[in-house]
């Protein structure tokens, strides 16, 4: 009897902890890394691109606080290239490009879908001779009127290392390296050196994530925030730094926890 009531007090305690780790992880947790104090109308999106299929991919990680001519200039500014959409023309380009390599800096990018939309604007940054290896981003404005008055942006920034197959479909495509914070702080970095930008704040995106897939299937890992740029206003170039707003505490310390992870994992 001792031994069958010991038992049943480890299944309690046992379910105690399951209950206890399902509450932190996916409840508590989760709350306390929502933040979108600067632009609340972001809070109920979700945070993750989806293909044409349906299959969740890359993860929104940048954000943009501007007019469609805005982001224009800014992008340009900053060195990134609008791509070309996709045609019987620019994609035996882009497989030239790839097979001798060549240049093609304005080389089209896979759809991917928010909320049912394909993307607005997209824009490349050559990484080399060939459209092999490039940093690419893809835009879509999510709100008509941010808390400024301003539309805002949403995309999903990333570094295709290379050609290859889908791991889904089998079809040719990009493959993505699995480090996606690195490129949103690029282009962050891009937009400022060229004093395209009044300030930076942040938002919550997809959450810290450590083992997600893309669409493709290729790996990727991020704390799961979302940078965003106010932009200057007609291109005006900025001389003076742009403001940083800082997150919250409760933010502050998960992504000093977070970096120590992916610093360790990018090793």
């Amino acid at each position: 009897m001792k031994q069958i009531a010991g038992k049943r007090r480890w299944g309690i305690v046992l379910v105690g902890v399951a209950i206890a780790y399902l509450l932190l992880a996916y409840v508590i947790l989760p709350a306390l890394w929502s933040h979108h104090e600067r632009e609340p109308g972001l809070a109920s999106l979700p945070m993750v691109t989806r293909t044409a299929s349906g299959i969740p991919g890359d993860a929104l990680n940048v954000g943009l606080v501007g007019s469609r001519e805005d982001v224009l200039r800014a992008m340009h500014a900053a060195g990134w290239f609008p791509a070309d959409p996709i045609t019987l023309r620019s994609s035996i380009e882009i497989v030239g490009s790839v097979v001798l390599d060549r240049p093609y800096r304005d080389a089209p990018v896979s759809p991917l879908y928010f909320e049912g939309k394909k993307e607005e604007l997209a824009f490349e940054k050559p990484d080399g001779r060939s459209a092999d290896r490039r940093h690419h981003v893809r835009f879509w404005q999510v709100l008509n009127k941010g808390t400024d008055g301003r539309p805002v942006w949403l995309g999903s920034v990333t570094f295709d290392r290379g050609v290859g197959l889908s791991h889904d479909t089998g079809q040719v495509t990009h493959h993505i390296a699995p480090n996606i914070d690195a490129e949103r702080d690029l282009l962050m970095q891009d937009l400022r050196e060229a004093g395209m930008v009044q300030n930076f704040f942040q938002v919550s995106g997809t959450g810290p994530t450590l083992l997600g897939r893309n669409g493709e299937g290729d790996p990727y890992y991020t704390d799961g925030e979302i940078d965003v740029a106010t932009l200057v206003v007609d291109g005006e170039r900025r001389t003076q730094p742009p403001l940083i707003v800082p997150p919250p505490p409760v933010i502050a310390i998960k992504d000093e926890i977070w970096h120590g992870v992916s610093n360790a994992i990018g090793q």
